[in-house]
């Protein structure tokens, strides 16, 4: 058996793993062979994700950043995927089986995991090239998950009418823009919580893109008139990113860590070829707009995520992240 790994280094890379509103609900104890993830429940988001089902994907992403870290410094990795009743907050077992040759993909993706950041700004008028798509779909397929890129005319108009409809809905619920207000972050170098700048400054509506993201600062701006354009200029560029969904069969804290190990590998992926990508998950919050989204789009499953994905415009902004030593626990 190869020595204990330094799970100090391991942990620090899973926790740069996204997670929504940047909470990093995660808790980690690290022995000789093994890591144990848990989901972290002091750092819910009771009126955005009431079931945990955002933060446990969250979680899973941490997972697989985890594993793809240990292949990266040459170690073999099995995962096991352990929420039961009993403890329903372990949610899986990161275990070290032995030692193998890292390879020249296992270094790239454990690059991207420092390189990946939340991409909220417009991306660059280039399509995402389809042979990357279809190799995002075989990976996440590698975990039970299945992608589709959200491409036909009907299935866009169906979510981008879905999305819009929420985040009316969200903007209008005084208890969601409190807690979105608790998670916004305006000093440097905030440990956690989206910070200010790295949300773009204009109202998202006023975007010309069939996207809308989530306003962060929903209720904060100045009241102001849009510009008038002259008749003369030219029509604005209507961004269109490639959009995924990503789903699961099942819908129970299992489901949600294997989306989020998939989520994760695509997000890396993603990354190590230069793209970018940011989460559309409105739709997906109020189980009414969630559960028509299956109808709309005959889905065999339940949506787990909804991703927008381009070449980015301009570098990311970095989340602060928790110390290690407040999520690594001793055994024991």
């Amino acid at each position: 058996m190869a020595d204990a790994p330094d799970w100090t280094e391991v942990v620090a890379a899973a926790t740069r793993a996204p997670s929504i509103h940047n909470t990093q609900p995660w808790l980690f104890t690290g022995s000789e062979d093994r890591l144990e993830v848990f989901y972290d429940p002091e750092r819910s988001l009771p009126v955005l994700d009431p079931t945990h089902r955002q933060q446990v994907i969250s979680c899973g992403v941490a997972v697989e950043f985890a594993a793809v870290a240990l292949r990266a410094a040459g170690l073999e990795v099995e995962v096991e995927v352990v929420p039961g009743r009993e403890h329903p907050d372990h949610l899986a077992t990161v275990r070290v089986t032995g030692e193998r040759a890292a390879s020249a993909e296992d270094r790239a993706l454990a690059a991207a995991i420092g390189a990946r950041h939340t991409q909220r700004a417009a991306f660059e008028d280039r399509a995402v090239p389809s042979g990357l798509v279809d190799q995002l779909q075989a990976e996440a397929g590698a975990y039970g998950v299945w992608l589709e890129a959200v491409s036909r005319s009907d299935a866009e108009l169906a979510v981008v009418a879905l999305l819009n409809r929420a985040e009316e809905v969200e903007q209008g619920e005084p208890a969601y823009r409190a807690e979105l207000e608790k998670w916004l972050r305006t000093e440097p170098g905030a440990p956690d919580g989206i910070p200010v700048e790295a949300v773009p400054g204009e109202d998202p509506a006023t975007r010309p893109s069939n996207w809308l993201i989530r306003d962060f600062l929903v209720g904060q701006r100045v009241p102001g008139s849009p510009p008038v354009p002259n008749d003369d200029d030219p029509p604005p560029e209507v961004e269109r990113p490639t959009v995924l969904l990503l789903g699961t069969a099942g819908d129970d804290r299992s489901a949600w860590v294997q989306a989020g190990r998939a989520l994760g590998r695509v997000l890396l992926r993603a990354t190590a070829a230069g793209l970018a990508a940011s989460p559309l998950t409105q739709a997906l919050d109020w189980p009414a707009t969630r559960t028509r989204m299956t109808l709309q789009l005959s889905l065999v499953g339940h949506p787990q995520m909804l991703l927008r994905m381009g070449w980015p415009a301009a570098p990311g902004t970095e989340t602060g992240r928790r110390p290690v030593t407040e999520v690594l626990r001793p055994s024991g």
